[in-house]
């Protein structure tokens, strides 16, 4: 079911640095989120379990049916829009799933996700959007006017950002010329930072045409959201409305800022 991953040098070093107690496992099968006896599975690999839970009032009426069983009481483990790699600190220690869906990406971008992961683990920050909305997720509903899953994905995509603001300068140390190098304790890590740029090479071109896509219609305004968002790990140019998100002022007033650029943006 779960099996732990052998990590090569760049990513064990990124573990060490970040999240050392953290363990990555190599999941037998894909999934978004964890049936419960397959979560309770991960109760014999690890040393206890800490479910989170949520007040109920933080969430709409309408909220999706997962959003409702991740703030309850169920150890839920992984949701929608957590990608190839997912990661939980409710275990003790934290862990990184790594999900079959990898398999035929190259090496050097799949030991990417994983190291991401890992600072994302370091950060402290929440594992998921509704702890950073807490109850402001009703507030952000209310200013977006879409249904209650597209809610959930701009939800997740303007967290992503939040994360790639406190990430990208590890990342970008990586290389072995940041400034970020001393305050991120990090070292030169070249594989993972060509890979990171790479990723980044790769998607730029889509985001330039990114405007003109949803002005014919043929991107919608979540799946711009989720999009431009992942490319704030990147540091690269975002159109409006999204470029509001690379900011200081986001990184450092958070839920505030988020709530308040969904309602400028659609007032």
């Amino acid at each position: 079911m779960f099996e732990e991953r052998s990590l090569s040098g760049e990513v064990a070093a990124v573990r060490e640095t970040h999240a050392p107690d953290a363990l990555v496992l190599d999941s037998g099968s894909d999934f978004e989120t964890l049936a419960p006896e397959r979560a309770e599975d991960l109760g014999l690999l690890v040393d206890a379990l800490d479910p989170l839970t949520y007040p109920a009032e933080w969430l709409p009426d309408d909220a999706p049916e997962l959003l409702a069983r991740f703030a309850g009481s169920d150890f839920t483990v992984g949701m929608p829009g957590d990608g190839s790699v997912a990661w939980t600190r409710q275990t003790d220690p934290p862990v990184a799933f790594v999900k079959p869906r990898v398999q035929g990406s190259p090496d050097d971008f799949v030991d990417f996700l994983i190291a991401e992961a890992l600072v994302e683990i370091g950060t402290g920050l929440p594992e998921h959007f509704l702890g950073f909305f807490e109850e402001r997720y009703r507030d952000l509903d209310a200013a977006l006017p879409f249904d209650s899953g597209s809610v959930y994905q701009i939800a997740a995509a303007l967290y992503d950002a939040y994360l790639g603001l406190h990430t990208r300068e590890v990342f970008e140390s990586w290389g072995g010329q940041s400034e970020a190098d001393d305050a991120s304790g990090d070292i030169d890590h070249p594989r993972l930072f060509a890979a990171w740029q790479d990723a980044g090479e790769r998607i730029e071109p889509r985001l330039e045409t990114l405007p003109s896509s949803m002005a014919r219609d043929e991107t919608d305004f979540a799946d711009a959201a989720e999009f431009a968002c992942a490319a704030v790990k990147h540091g690269l140019e975002l159109p409006a409305p999204f470029a509001a998100l690379d900011t200081t002022a986001y990184r450092d007033h958070g839920t505030e800022y988020a709530v308040k650029w969904a309602e400028k943006t659609f007032e």
